[in-house]
């Protein structure tokens, strides 16, 4: 499967947020934005106004590069989000809400969504006591996610844990972070999606 192998805070510059791409760096006087809030490339300082579709594309890539997809995947999600009742902005983003890789981020137990992928792909994650090693895995209310054997008890997770201490939990989420376990009480709602997304602006450039 493709990924993006590149330096990660030039995606945080060129959507001038906090992606938290860099887990707990991005918090501390070394992130990206901090020290240079300004797109990356020779003209970064020099862009003019965006266009209509020019803000659509930019809120789309900054969802996509957010939760780590590809252009195929997002896609693929979008045209799920279609096919679903309600609003398929909303759609969009529950789905994304809903995959292992973000709900281990959620819980604490990863510093970022990427560290999240590596550690359910290497097989440290079970969910409802069954080992997932897909990161897109659609979780369910009422199931058990939890730190595979004696990966809760292994050094490099006690740091994990240790640098995601103060972070909050959704309230769709009951965590044990010593344990390394956290439980679905429900499905995410749109309302519960803090970061600043407009979907509607995504909805609109998939409908040109």
């Amino acid at each position: 499967m493709a990924r993006y192998l590149e330096a990660a805070c030039r995606l945080c510059r060129r959507e001038r947020m906090k992606l938290n791409l860099k887990g707990e760096r991005c918090f501390t006087d070394k992130c990206a934005i901090e020290r240079r809030n300004y797109p990356p490339g020779q003209h970064g300082q020099g862009r003019g106004k965006a266009s209509d579709y020019g803000r659509q594309l930019r809120e789309k890539q900054k969802v996509r590069r957010i939760y780590g997809l590809m252009e195929r995947q997002f896609k693929d999600y979008f045209r799920r989000a279609e096919r679903m009742g309600g609003v398929t902005g909303a759609n969009l983003l529950i789905q994304l809400e809903r995959r292992l890789d973000n709900v281990v981020y959620r819980a604490g137990l990863a510093t970022s969504r990427r560290q999240a992928r590596e550690l359910i792909a290497h097989r440290h994650f079970t969910v409802d006591g069954r080992v997932v090693t897909i990161a897109s895995y659609q979780v369910k209310a009422g199931q058990l996610v939890e730190a595979n054997g004696n990966t809760a008890g292994k050094d490099f997770f006690k740091a994990i844990r240790q640098q995601t201490s103060a972070r909050p939990v959704p309230r769709w989420l009951t965590v044990e972070r010593e344990a390394g376990r956290a439980a679905v009480l429900a499905l995410p709602t749109r309302e519960d999606i803090q970061e600043p997304i407009d979907e509607q602006q995504i909805v609109n450039l998939y409908s040109r």
